[in-house]
């Protein structure tokens, strides 16, 4: 049997847009309406990109696993999701570490998680095959419900620049 040498497909996903109720603990904030609706948008835009996760890595924050809930209905997909506590409280080098982790059959993974850590991730990955306007939009960080697009050769040799930023979607 050959090795399997085909590109794999990272997509790191900023939460939606969340309330700032008074009283609440961080990790316990919703969703607002703008956020509920930004959601539907980024399920439907994977979805128009083909870009279906094999494998869904979510904070669990409410907030983020409202965002995956409403983007999963959208995206008419129900792949298989882990909400980790860790990716709530994730710097960069912990976000990749736990994207080494994942299996080599994960052909597309979707991190659902917070800033800076999304795009400070983003930065670090990004190789020098990376579009130059991309990764200038994604170093000044990224709004809510954002994506940006990352191909990987091999999840378990991931390491800073091993990766090539595609693109970003900002929300609709």
């Amino acid at each position: 049997m050959r090795p399997d040498t085909g590109t794999r497909r990272l997509l790191l996903l900023r939460h939606a847009k969340a309330e700032h109720p008074d009283l609440i603990s961080d990790i316990q904030r919703p969703l607002s309406l703008v956020g509920r609706r930004q959601s539907a948008r980024v399920g439907a835009g994977l979805a128009a990109d083909e870009l279906l996760p094999d494998l869904v890595l979510c904070s669990a924050s409410v907030r983020t696993r409202q965002t995956w809930d409403l983007a999963r209905a959208a995206l008419g997909a129900d792949p298989t999701v882990t909400y980790l506590d860790d990716l709530y409280y994730a710097g960069s080098r912990a976000l990749i570490d736990l994207v080494r982790a994942v299996s080599a059959d994960v052909r597309t993974l979707l991190v659902v998680g917070h800033e800076p850590t999304m795009s400070q991730s983003a930065v670090a990955l990004a190789g020098p095959d990376s579009d130059a306007a991309t990764l200038a939009r994604v170093r000044v960080g990224v709004p809510t419900a954002s994506w940006s697009l990352l191909e990987v050769p091999d999840w378990a040799a991931l390491g800073g620049g091993a990766a090539t930023l595609r693109k970003l979607v900002l929300p609709g």
